[in-house]
C-alpha cells in the first residue's frame, strides 16, 4: 500500500499549530497597535484633543480673553432657543435643497444621457460640468459675487431680452439672498455628481439594456428598472457629500453677504465665526459648533444605512 505524501504547511501555518498560537500570545496584536500608534496619535492630537476642548469651552460663558464663567448647559440651550441661531439652521435646510437634491437630480439625468450618448465632444463637456470642483472657493465666491451685481452681467442680460422686471441686487435682496447662494452650491455640485454617476453607470452590462429593448421596456423604465438600481452606491456617497457641503458651507456665505441682507444667509458655519471672533461669545461659538458636528455625523449615518439597506 502506498504511503500518502504529506504536503509541508507553510511556516506561518506551522506557527499558528503551535501552542499558544504565533509566538507567545497576544504578541500580533501589539505588534499591530504599533502599525497603527501614528495615525492614532496624529488624530489624538489634531482632532479628538481640539474636540474635548471644544467640548469644554462650550460649557463656560468665555470671550475669549477675560475670565471664563462657568454656564453648564446654557449655550446649548441658547443654540436651540435664540432666533439667530436657530435660523442659521432653517438657512441650512434651505441650502440642502440647492447643494444636493438639484444636483443629485440633474447630474442623474446628466449621467443617463451621456452614458448612453455617442457624439464628439461629451469628454469636454464633462470636463466643464466638473470644472467648479477645481477651482478655490473663494475664487468661485469672488467672481459670482461679481455676477450677482446690481450692473453685473446677470442684471444686463436680463435687461437686454426685455425682462428688466426680474433684475435686482440678488445678494441685497432679502428674499433672493439665499438662492442666489444655493444656485452656486447647485454649479457647484452638479460636476460631482455627475462624475460619480458616469463612473456607476460604466460598469452596467449593456447586455442588460437589450434585454430589457426586446421586453418592450422604454428608456424611463430602463432607468427605473436598470439604471437607477445600479448606482445606489454612488447615490448614498453623492448625498453624504453634497449634504455635508450643505450643512457646512461657510466660505460662499462669508465672501458673497457675509450672512445678509440682516440675517437671511447666515448659516451654521458662519454663526460659529460671527459668535467667536466678532461678538465674542466663544461658549456659544463651540456649543453650536458641537450642535452641527453631531448633526452631520447623524446625517451621515442615516444617508449611508439607508444606502446600505437599498444595496441589499
Amino acid at each position: 500500500m502506498a504511503v500518502p505524501r504529506t504536503t509541508p504547511r507553510p511556516p506561518a501555518e506551522q506557527a499558528s499549530a503551535r501552542p499558544g498560537g504565533r509566538g507567545r500570545p497576544g504578541e500580533p496584536r501589539r505588534v499591530a497597535y504599533l502599525y497603527i500608534l501614528p495615525a492614532v496619535t496624529v488624530f489624538a492630537l489634531f482632532v479628538l484633543y481640539p474636540l474635548i476642548r471644544s467640548g469644554v469651552f462650550s460649557l463656560y460663558d468665555w470671550d475669549g480673553l477675560g475670565t471664563a464663567e462657568w454656564a453648564g448647559l446654557a449655550n446649548y440651550q441658547a443654540v436651540f432657543t435664540e432666533p439667530a441661531l436657530r435660523g442659521a439652521f432653517v438657512h441650512a435646510l434651505v441650502l440642502i435643497v440647492f447643494y444636493a437634491i438639484i444636483p443629485v437630480t440633474l447630474g442623474l439625468m446628466l449621467a443617463a444621457t451621456m452614458s448612453r450618448a455617442r457624439m464628439a465632444g461629451l469628454g469636454f463637456f464633462r470636463v466643464v460640468l466638473f470644472l467648479p470642483q477645481v477651482i478655490p472657493m473663494v475664487v468661485v465666491a469672488v467672481a459670482w459675487r461679481q455676477i450677482y451685481e446690481p450692473q453685473g452681467p446677470l442684471n444686463s442680460a436680463l435687461r437686454a431680452v426685455g425682462l428688466d422686471a426680474l433684475a435686482r441686487p440678488w445678494l441685497g435682496d432679502y428674499t433672493a439672498a439665499l438662492p442666489s447662494v444655493g444656485l452656486v452650491g447647485t454649479w457647484i455640485g452638479t460636476g460631482l455628481c455627475l462624475i460619480l454617476f458616469l463612473a456607476g453607470m460604466a460598469k452596467i452590462p449593456r447586455e442588460l439594456y437589450e434585454a430589457a429593448r426586446l421586453d418592450g421596456a422604454g428608456r424611463l423604465r430602463e432607468f427605473t428598472a436598470i439604471t437607477l438600481p445600479s448606482v445606489r452606491g454612488e447615490l448614498s456617497v453623492a448625498l453624504t457629500l453634497t449634504v455635508i457641503a450643505a450643512l457646512k458651507t461657510f466660505d460662499l456665505v462669508y465672501v458673497m453677504t457675509s450672512g445678509g441682507p440682516g440675517r437671511q444667509t447666515t448659516v451654521p458655519s458662519y454663526e460659529v465665526y460671527n459668535n467667536a471672533f466678532l461678538i465674542g461669545r466663544v461658549g456659544t461659538a463651540t456649543a453650536l459648533a458641537i450642535v452641527l458636528t453631531v448633526v452631520v455625523f447623524l446625517v451621515t449615518v442615516v444617508i449611508n444605512r439607508v444606502g446600505e439597506k437599498a444595496q441589499r
